[in-house]
């Protein structure tokens, strides 16, 4: 699916798993079809790479981050804006809570501005929403690159730059725990993902690995190798599966490389930490990866600008390890 003229960011499904969500760096999010890939709409305002976005439980309110130094809500149907919060440094990750009466959103360090983790309320009505953080944690040095909600929003779970997992309380801010030198990534994190249940999740780093903790403890519980950096992780909701996405960063990628189209999403056995097979495609890094929430089928987005849509056939469901 070809709809966006720069890199995809991100990518996700809403709750049904009808609908498909896409971040890039044209300023233009799009929703699509999840079943046949058809653009349904594409929701205009940006004027920055959208880096993140996430969709409420009802599939009504669209939430996207941006590096126009905005984070929009949006009305997932009509496509208009509702509201922005305005910062002054870019928007990079944004979560919407269980119940969706609050969203997590972090800011880039910029000039002497530090990294920044914001909780807003989200109010239902468009009208009386309001850009007061109801919590501000200042971060850590280096850019947050993803922010989600622990279980029943009473923390949040941050990763980035610097290469830790840090869990905070969401009313103090306070910091509650972090993962150790010895057991967490070497080099920056760029993505995470959360398992159905929120008992767990998924980080994937530059280091050229995954790795899955105990989301209340922060106990590593698996680590999968790669032979490159990773920049998207996803966990499959019906089998013990997990899929991995990179290459290099676009800047190290030469553009006559033989190996055009061989950049490919790698599954692991979630519990056996081996690889069980790969879907290539893509013409350059994969920078996205979700499951649909049925599990029967996955999407990746790529440094080429494309969204790809896979549909399991019956043979994934039985592979013997």
């Amino acid at each position: 699916m070809k709809g966006h003229e720069r890199p995809l960011t991100f990518l996700k499904y809403n709750r049904e798993g009808d609908l498909l969500f896409s971040c890039a760096k044209d300023h233009t999010p799009d929703v699509w079809l999840a079943d046949n890939g058809e653009r349904l709409g594409t929701y205009r305002g940006h004027n920055g790479a959208v880096w993140c976005c996430d969709v409420s439980r009802d599939s009504t309110r669209l939430i996207t981050g941006s590096a126009d130094q905005s984070a929009k809500l949006w009305d997932v149907q009509t496509g208009n804006q509702l509201f922005s919060f305005n910062f002054n440094s870019p928007a990079r990750a944004v979560d919407f809570g269980v119940g969706d009466e609050l969203a997590v959103i972090t800011t880039d360090p910029f000039m002497e501005l530090p990294s920044a983790i914001h909780v807003k309320r989200i109010s239902i009505d468009p009208n009386e929403q309001t850009v007061n953080s109801l919590l501000e944690i200042r971060g850590p040095r280096g850019r947050i690159n993803r922010a989600v909600w622990g279980p029943l929003n009473k923390t949040i779970i941050s990763v980035g730059e610097d290469a830790v997992v840090r869990i905070w309380d969401s009313e103090t801010g306070k910091l509650i725990k972090e993962s150790e030198k010895e057991t967490g990534h070497r080099d920056a994190i760029t993505s995470l993902s959360k398992s159905a249940d929120g008992s767990h999740f998924l980080t994937g780093s530059l280091d050229k690995s995954a790795r899955l903790w105990d989301t209340r403890t922060l106990t590593l519980i698996k680590t999968y190798v790669t032979e490159r950096p990773v920049n998207a992780v996803a966990m499959s909701p019906l089998l013990d599966h997990v899929v991995i996405g990179g290459g290099q960063d676009a800047r190290n990628v030469t553009t006559t490389d033989r190996r055009a189209g061989k950049f490919e999403a790698k599954f692991f056995h979630k519990i056996l930490q081996e690889e069980i097979g790969g879907v290539k495609g893509h013409f350059g890094p994969i920078n996205a990866l979700v499951f649909n929430p049925d599990g029967r089928s996955f999407s990746s987005g790529g440094e080429d600008g494309y969204v790809r849509l896979h549909h399991f056939d019956p043979g994934y469901f039985h592979i013997k390890m």
